[in-house]
């Protein structure tokens, strides 16, 4: 009770502890495997990742002193992952940001913005709940939104979700409140830092939405994303799906129960479960052709997933 005062969300919902044997059960996976999952890496470089001096302070629900208002950006997309056939590695042995830096670690697929436990979480841009899921093994809680067009996000290690799926949201709508649930949380406590692991989803690989010499930024404000404003006008484009190259990818699935479970979705629901499937068990899936029926195309689309009266902007951990 003292801690839902503290933050707004009871201790066990911010780790992701609400059905405890469930959890338990899917976080063996990543330490045991599975079927066509390898088990998780880790090794002395992922402690570099542990930060008592930040994490103490966002687990009450405050901010580092000093950085008030701030997201604190702790990992980045690693450009140079290791082969997703050796499994999820947090260890820091092959690593390089959009910076051309080392704010990540070698399977790190996305953002992680680290902001204190109990902040409100918003949608990045107009779109559609696709997914509201748990696995403790791969990201908490997560809320997926379609944002039409080729588009998608995922919030992983949510505390609590406050959409459903098929809502659609308008930029800068409440989707639910941050925490760190997960394996993460629950093996590094109290000196892992809370955050929200932002994946972006484009064409259906994850990518990072920072800009780089190839591509162009995913952000409005370029390499400087900011939260939603009301002047950001923009509406729902739906993203066409190609189903016989969604259903030829499901096919091929390496795993029985999972071809199963996809192949009797609807088939928009088909499409959308696939794009995740994928980027969380790469391994399951040999084959990812291009399942968009038309050509999308990269441009600026996203604000920050937090209201502008709690984070103002973003810092990065390794320039502090």
């Amino acid at each position: 009770m003292l801690y839902e005062r503290l933050v707004g969300i009871p201790w066990y919902e911010a780790i992701g502890l609400r059905e405890p044997r469930a959890r338990m059960k899917e976080a063996l996976v990543a330490i045991r495997g599975a079927e066509d999952v390898p088990p998780s890496k880790f090794g002395l470089s992922s402690l570099r990742m542990l930060d008592p001096r930040m994490s103490l302070p966002l687990w009450a629900g405050r901010f580092r002193k000093g950085l008030e208002h701030k997201a604190v950006i702790t990992n980045l997309f690693n450009h140079t992952p290791t082969p997703v056939e050796d499994g999820w590695s947090v260890e820091k042995s092959q690593v390089q940001d959009f910076r051309n830096r080392g704010l990540t670690y070698n399977s790190h697929n996305g953002t992680d913005f680290s902001v204190p436990v109990g902040t409100a979480l918003v949608s990045p841009a107009p779109g559609r709940v696709a997914r509201v899921y748990d696995e403790y093994n791969r990201g908490g809680l997560k809320i997926v939104v379609d944002h039409g067009d080729g588009l998608m996000t995922c919030c992983a290690h949510t505390g609590r979700a406050e959409v459903e799926v098929g809502q659609t949201l308008e930029r800068g709508e409440l989707m639910g409140r941050t925490g760190y649930s997960g394996l993460d949380s629950l093996v590094t406590f109290p000196w892992g830092v809370p955050h929200v692991h932002f994946n972006v989803w484009f064409d259906g690989h994850a990518v990072d939405p920072f800009p780089t010499a190839q591509n162009a930024s995913l952000w409005l404000g370029g390499d400087h994303p900011r939260s939603p404003a009301p002047d950001d006008d923009a509406s729902l484009e739906p993203s066409h799906f190609d189903m016989d190259a969604v259903d030829a990818a499901i096919a091929a699935c390496r795993t029985p129960s999972v071809r199963e479970t996809l192949s009797a979705m609807a088939p928009q629901e088909r499409a959308l479960t696939l794009i995740c499937e994928w980027n969380y068990y790469p391994t399951r899936f040999p084959e990812h052709p291009p399942i968009h029926a038309t050509p999308v195309e990269r441009r600026p689309r996203l604000t920050l997933p937090f209201r502008s009266g709690d984070i103002d902007g973003i810092v990065f951990a390794d320039e502090l």
